[in-house]
Order: C-alpha cells, then sequence, then structure tokens
C-alpha cells in the first residue's frame, strides 16, 4: 500500500503543476505537446486530480481500525483478562505464602538454636516449672529473645489471639506482622508448638492451611521445630481433604513448595483432574 500512495502522490504532484499551466501564449499547451488538441484540456486534468484526491482518501481510510473493530478487540482483550488474572493472582498470593512460611520455619529454628546455645539442652529448660503455663512462659522468653518482634503479649491474649485476658499461648507479633502463640507441655517429654498467622490475626481467613500453621519441637523431632505431620501422611486423594487444610499443610508447603491442596474439589482432584498422592509413582505433589 506504501508505494500505491507514493504514486498516486506523485501523479497528483504532476496533475497538479501541469494544471496550473499558462494557457495565454507564451507558455501554450500546444507548445509542450502535439498529442492533446481536440478537447478541454483544464476539464481533463480537473477530472485527473479529483480521482487522485478521492484514491488517495480511500487508501488513507482503508488503513485504519472502524470505531465497531476496535470495540471488539478491546471486548475480547477484556474477556482473556478476566478469564486469566483472578487464577494469576492466585497463583501469585500461594507463592507469597509458601515463601513466608518457610521464611519462618527457619527464624524459628534459628531462634532455637540460639536458645540452646544459650540456656542449654531444652529437656533442662524446665525442672523447675511445675505446670504448663510456667513451661510456656519460659519456652516463649527464651526463643523470643532471638526473635525481632513489633509487639510482646506475652501470656495474655492480644497479638495471636483476639481479646484480652490470659491465653494459653505465649504471644507476639513480628516485624513482618506474623502473629504467633507458643506453648509446652509435658507428655512422657517435653514438647514446644508454635502455631502462626502469616497475615495477622485481623487479615486474611484466619484459617488452618490457608494463613495459619503451626511447627513443633520435640525429642522426637530432636528439638528442632518441623511442621506438624497429619498421620499417616499420605496425601491421597480422601486424606488431604480431611487433613489439609489443616494444621497439617505446614508439611506439604516445606516439601513440596506449593499450596496445591487449595485448589481440589470435594472430590480431590485438581482443576486438570490429577489427583495429589505422595505414595504414586511417581509422587503427585503439583496440580500443574
Amino acid at each position: 500500500m506504501t508505494n500505491k500512495l507514493t504514486q498516486l502522490t506523485t501523479h497528483y504532484s504532476l496533475l497538479t503543476n501541469f494544471a496550473v499551466l499558462d494557457y495565454s501564449g507564451t507558455h501554450s499547451l500546444n507548445a509542450h505537446t502535439n498529442c492533446i488538441s481536440n478537447f478541454n484540456i483544464r476539464n481533463r486534468l480537473s477530472a485527473l486530480t479529483s480521482f487522485a484526491r478521492q484514491s488517495l482518501a480511500s487508501l488513507y481510510r482503508k488503513s485504519a481500525f472502524t470505531l465497531a473493530e476496535t470495540l471488539i478487540v478491546m471486548g475480547i482483550i477484556g474477556v482473556v483478562a478476566a478469564l486469566t488474572l483472578p487464577n494469576l493472582n492466585s497463583s501469585t498470593g500461594d507463592k507469597e505464602k509458601v515463601v513466608k512460611v518457610k521464611k519462618i520455619y527457619q527464624n524459628i529454628n534459628d531462634a532455637m538454636g540460639r536458645a540452646v546455645a544459650v540456656y542449654g539442652p531444652v529437656e533442662g529448660w524446665f525442672i523447675n516449672d511445675a505446670n504448663a503455663t510456667a513451661q510456656t512462659t519460659r519456652a516463649g522468653e527464651r526463643l523470643t529473645e532471638f526473635m525481632k518482634l513489633s509487639k510482646n503479649c506475652k501470656m495474655t491474649k492480644g497479638c495471636y489471639n483476639s481479646g484480652s485476658g490470659s491465653s494459653t499461648f505465649y504471644e507476639a507479633i513480628l516485624a513482618d506482622g506474623t502473629t504467633f502463640g507458643i506453648s509446652s507441655w509435658f507428655s512422657g517429654s517435653f514438647s514446644i508448638r508454635f502455631v502462626f498467622d502469616i497475615d495477622g490475626k485481623n487479615k486474611g481467613r484466619n484459617s488452618w492451611g490457608y494463613d495459619t500453621f503451626s511447627f513443633y519441637a520435640s525429642n522426637y523431632t530432636k528439638y528442632s521445630f518441623e511442621p506438624d505431620d497429619p498421620g499417616t501422611y499420605q496425601y491421597g486423594a480422601s486424606t488431604i481433604l480431611s487433613s489439609c487444610p489443616g494444621d497439617g499443610c505446614a508439611k506439604w508447603i516445606i516439601d513440596y513448595d506449593n499450596m496445591d491442596y487449595l485448589k481440589l474439589d470435594s472430590s480431590g482432584k485438581c482443576p486438570n483432574g490429577s489427583v495429589l498422592n505422595i505414595a504414586a509413582n511417581p509422587p503427585a505433589t503439583s496440580c500443574r
């Protein structure tokens, strides 16, 4: 189309210049050509120049989109965006949560390591503590000493749990806004539990497996904090629905770097029809 535009523009320019020749003697058209003599040259040139203008205008009109075409394209883009953006946002949000859970996992184990280095083995922490409240207080004080906090509620509500008054947890809020509670008890051996809400008690769903998770430390884990294990830890189509979402989902996140258990339908299937099952060969650990 560019070549046609160039040719028409050139012809239009030549015809226009030719049309303005003086016909009064000195620059008589008969002196320039012997081929045109028996018809009205001015009228012929006027017709040609009018044709050139119309052709150029037609080409320019054809080079642009109509309003209807533009609206159709915008509508298609809108439909595609509406279909893809929610899934993209959900996937991005899940990835951010996975990163945060794993960061907290590192931080609480770092605090445990530092506390053991200063106060000795965990088994000796609670020798003089007569009950669970005293044990929880001691565990909370020693662990939070090595954590970056924005608020420390200690054994009162207001950080992890809503309300006021005494709490069964040692409560505090991390510098990044994560709220948490620490509890300790004795059942053959001392155990410590760390429960946390990654977006705070006043945001999100405040539900297990969505934004609330837990780690625990005991002689079984050699007093290293580990994700709670939902019993058999066989995340098949039936087990995962009863255990996760639940307080065992942190283990899935730590081990498999995703929260795809949230994508399962009521029959335990992913959107693509697959099933999460670590007992499969090979293990199915993602809905992708």
